[in-house]
């Protein structure tokens, strides 16, 4: 399966749910992740992101590891999104951060 990474963190962007074919995509507050038992691993989502946050689990950057175990649990507390959103307010702003991951809400999307 696939994973979204830190990059994600205070964007937001959909782009990629719009993309997939599967509704894999599970929504935060402020951080999206992909349900590993939903993903067929096509890799649309990929290209897609803007922010470069999704990975292939076996590809995910060493300082990002601990966002496969997070994409798999929280996938199973937040609600799917099937349709693409306009990204947070502050999108713009932390694209570029890094070091976003003490910034994480763990809150459902509302």
């Amino acid at each position: 399966p696939f994973v979204v990474c830190e990059p994600c963190i205070n964007c937001k962007f959909t782009d990629c749910v719009d993309v997939c074919p599967v509704d894999c995509f599970r929504e935060g507050e402020n951080f999206l992740v992909i349900d590993p038992e939903e993903c067929i691993d096509c890799g649309a989502c990929v290209p897609a992101c803007p922010v470069e946050a999704i990975f292939p689990e076996d590809e995910v950057p060493e300082e990002w590891e601990e966002y496969t175990d997070l994409n798999a649990r929280l996938c199973t507390e937040w609600p799917m999104i099937d349709a693409q959103q306009e990204p947070m307010d502050c999108a713009d702003e932390y694209q570029s951060v890094s070091a976003k991951r003490s910034l994480l809400s763990e809150t459902p999307a509302p």
